[in-house]
């Protein structure tokens, strides 16, 4: 089950790392960065049913932008 309690000791520093990861990238190697991210993080939950219960939390309420969006009618 996936867990959407606050669960972070210390959201702001929290924060301050997930920005700073991304100080001096360009728009597309920050995108490469949060890819990376999130499937570290999927990787380390490793429970599928738990991932996808996360991307349908994730997706709910946003609309394709009118763009060949293939992967994203899939889901």
């Amino acid at each position: 089950m996936l867990n959407t309690e606050p669960n972070i000791a210390s959201p702001d520093d929290f924060y301050e790392a997930l920005l700073s990861i991304h100080q001096g990238l360009a728009p597309e190697q920050s995108r490469q960065v949060d890819a990376r991210l999130i499937l570290l993080l999927c990787n380390h939950i490793g429970d599928l049913s738990v991932l996808r219960e996360a991307m349908a939390r994730a997706r709910r309420g946003i609309e394709p932008d009118g763009i060949d969006n293939t992967i994203a009618a899939r889901t």
